[in-house]
């Protein structure tokens, strides 16, 4: 029993490591060819996490395989297009100037309720808004809107615009994240004054945001 515990805790890391090792992103985000071997790499580690008697070694060896693999076939996407585009496929144009492509549809196997799910995840509820659609890669769709359609930007409305930079959460459950602090290059002495102003302890803080123009938001944790 204690065996078989220590060999799935050692495939476990070992899965993990080599997922690292590749770069590999989130599932929703993952290539054709990124799935795959994510899938064939569980499969084989499982083979003798279940089977004691089987050596670790039959299933360590094929995934270093894989991963050396990957990363070759990585490499080579990178400088042959055509093998990316073997590999993974192109982006397709489903609306283009706000005609739909019909022919496009058929070949992706998309119905228009398909196709109206996806915009909607978009916040798109209007398909004649769209002037362009683009099915990526990884199975995602792009959308610009008609010019009319778009929300206007500072440029448009002839405002200057602020560069506030990344709100970080600087106080997460009443810990100082100095590393955040760093991202919207703010001190800790300054932290401590706006406490001081607002009357509040870290240790009362659920999350503390700040930018770099030293805007902030508390969220205190909730009283019983």
């Amino acid at each position: 029993m204690i065996i078989t515990v220590i060999r799935a805790v050692f495939l476990y890391i070992f899965v993990i490591a080599a997922i690292r090792i590749m770069g590999k992103r989130q599932l929703s985000d993952m290539q054709t060819s990124e799935l795959v071997i994510t899938m064939i790499i569980a499969d084989i580690a499982s083979i003798p996490m279940q089977n004691t008697s089987q050596p670790l070694l039959s299933g360590i060896i094929p995934i270093l395989i894989l991963i050396c693999l990957e990363i070759i076939i990585s490499i080579l996407m990178l400088k042959i297009p055509a093998i990316r585009n073997l590999v993974c496929g192109t982006p397709e144009i489903i609306i283009e100037n706000g005609r739909l492509r019909k022919k496009m549809l058929k070949a992706l196997r998309l119905t228009t309720e398909d196709l109206s799910v996806l915009l909607r995840q978009e916040g798109v509820f209007n398909i004649d808004d769209v002037q362009y659609c683009i099915m990526e890669t990884n199975g995602k769709i792009s959308v610009l809107l008609k010019p009319e359609k778009r929300n206007p930007c500072t440029a448009d409305l002839g405002l200057p615009a602020k560069d506030s930079g990344i709100a970080a959460v600087i106080i997460s459950d009443g810990e100082y994240l100095y590393r955040s602090m760093q991202l919207c290059n703010v001190k800790k002495d300054w932290v401590d004054s706006v406490l001081k102003k607002e009357n509040i302890e870290s240790k009362d803080i659920m999350i503390m945001t700040a930018n770099k123009l030293k805007e902030y938001n508390i969220i205190r944790k909730c009283e019983n």
